[in-house]
C-alpha cells in the first residue's frame, strides 16, 4: 500500500512539473518582483547617482550619469510603470530621468543613444512630454558630432589603446535607433544619414562569413580603411563575444523597423539564425561562444538582448518557420530567465532584478554580477513578447 502511495505521489509530482506556468503569469511574476526591487533600489541613489552592479565586496555599486549604463535604470523604471501603471514607478522613473539632462550635450561618447533613448526615449513614448522629446533631438545631434564622412562611422571611443586610431565597437549599433528617432520628428535627414551609414559601413567590416560579429573595428581617420578587427571583451579576436552578437541582433532588427530597408531585415535573420544553431538548450549564451571553458558563465544580459530582438524579428521575418523560430527561442529565453536561478527573491541581490550577467571578463570587470542593461532588456523583452501575443 506504502508502495502505491508512493508512486502515486511520484505520478502527481511529475504531472505538476509538467504543466507550464502561462507566459501571462510568468509576466506578472517578473514584474512584480521588478516593482519591488527597483522601488528600494531608488533608497540606494544619491542626486546625481545611478545603479551600476555589485561590487567585488559584494555591496551595492552605484555610477555617475555619465557611466553608459546610466540610462538602464530610469528605462527600467518606465517599462515597469508601463505594465503596473503604478504613479510611485512614474514618480521614480520622472526623477530619475531629469538626473540625464546633461547628456545631450556630451559629444565625448557614443553612448549618448543609450543614456537617453531608454530614460527620456520611453518617458516621451509614455508620456508625450515635448520637454523629454528636445532633450533627445539635442542628444542626437551631439552624437551625430561623432560621425566622419571619411570612414562613414561614429566614433566609439576617445582613448586609443592597443595603436587604435578609430576605434569602433559593435555595440554602437544601439545608438542608432535615437538617430533614427530623432530624424523622424523633427525631419532632420542628416541624422537618418549618419545612421544609415553607420550601419551600412558596420554591416560591410565587422562581420564574419558566418555572420559572427568581431567587437571592434579600427578605422584609418585619414582614408577610412580597416586597420584591424579584433574581440576586446571576448576570448580572443576570432571569437564570438556573447553580448556582441546580441548587439548585432538587435543593432539590425532596430535598423529594419527604423527604415523598412530589406538589407537589414535579411541581415538580422542571418545573425539569428547563426545564434539558433549555437545557443545552448536554455538559450543563455555564454560570455563567449568560443571560448574553451565558456560554460563557466552564462551571460544573462547577453540572453535578455537577444530575446528582446528575437521578439521583434519574429514580427518582421516573412517565412513562418522562421518566425516561430524566433519566438520559440525567445519565450524559451525568457523562462529561463525568469527561473530561479537567474531572477533574484525580493530583497536581494542588491535589488537587482537578473544574477549572473558579466561585463568584462578579460579585465575582471563585473564577472557573475547582475549589470542593469540586463534587467532593462529583459523586461522590454517581456512586455515584447505580451504585445507579440496579443
Amino acid at each position: 500500500m506504502k508502495e502505491k502511495w508512493l508512486l502515486l505521489s511520484l505520478i502527481g509530482f511529475l504531472i505538476s512539473c509538467s504543466k507550464q506556468e502561462s507566459m501571462d503569469a510568468l509576466t506578472a511574476r517578473v514584474f512584480t518582483v521588478a516593482e519591488q526591487q527597483y522601488l528600494t533600489m531608488d533608497t540606494r541613489l544619491e542626486v546625481t547617482t545611478l545603479p551600476q552592479s555589485i561590487a567585488s565586496d559584494s555591496t551595492f555599486k552605484s555610477s555617475t550619469i555619465y557611466w553608459w549604463c546610466s540610462g538602464f535604470y530610469p528605462g527600467s523604471l518606465w517599462y515597469i510603470y508601463e505594465y503596473t501603471q503604478n504613479e510611485a514607478v512614474k514618480t521614480l522613473a520622472e526623477k530619475n530621468t531629469l538626473k540625464l539632462d546633461p547628456i545631450q550635450y556630451v559629444t565625448n561618447d557614443h553612448d549618448v543613444g543609450f543614456q537617453l533613448n531608454c530614460s527620456y526615449g520611453n518617458g516621451f513614448r509614455l508620456t508625450g512630454n515635448e520637454d523629454y522629446k528636445k532633450v533627445l533631438y539635442q542628444g542626437a545631434q551631439s552624437l551625430a558630432t561623432r560621425f566622419s564622412s571619411v570612414t562613414g562611422v561614429i566614433r566609439s571611443w576617445d582613448f586609443l589603446r592597443r595603436g587604435w586610431k578609430y576605434p569602433v565597437i559593435i555595440d554602437n549599433m544601439m545608438n542608432l535607433e535615437l538617430l533614427m528617432f530623432a530624424s523622424k520628428a523633427f525631419d532632420n535627414d542628416t541624422l537618418e544619414y549618419v545612421a544609415r551609414t553607420h550601419a551600412n559601413t558596420t554591416l560591410k567590416n565587422h562581420f564574419r562569413k558566418d555572420y559572427s560579429s568581431y567587437h571592434l573595428v579600427d578605422y584609418d581617420p585619414e582614408d577610412g580603411h580597416v586597420r584591424s578587427r579584433q574581440t576586446v571583451q571576448g576570448y580572443s579576436n576570432e571569437s564570438s563575444w556573447g553580448r556582441g552578437q546580441a548587439w548585432a541582433l538587435y543593432g539590425y532588427t532596430m535598423m529594419f523597423r527604423m527604415t523598412g530597408d530589406e538589407k537589414y531585415l535579411e541581415h538580422a535573420e542571418n545573425i539569428a539564425d547563426m545564434l539558433l544553431s549555437r545557443l545552448p538548450v536554455d538559450g543563455i549564451p555564454y560570455w563567449d561562444f568560443d571560448a574553451p571553458n565558456g560554460n563557466e558563465y552564462r551571460d544573462a544580459s547577453a540572453g535578455a538582448i537577444m530575446a528582446s530582438a528575437f521578439v521583434e524579428l519574429s514580427g518582421f521575418a516573412t517565412d513562418e518557420k522562421a518566425r516561430q523560430n524566433y519566438l520559440s527561442i525567445a519565450e524559451k529565453q525568457l523562462r529561463t530567465l525568469a527561473s530561479s536561478h537567474y531572477l533574484a527573491e525580493p530583497g536581494t541581490n542588491c535589488n537587482f532584478i537578473l544574477k549572473h550577467s558579466v561585463g568584462n571578463l578579460p579585465e575582471k570587470s563585473e564577472v557573475d554580477v547582475p549589470l542593469s542593461y540586463a534587467d532593462y532588456y529583459f523586461l522590454e523583452a517581456l512586455l515584447r513578447y505580451k504585445k507579440a501575443m496579443g
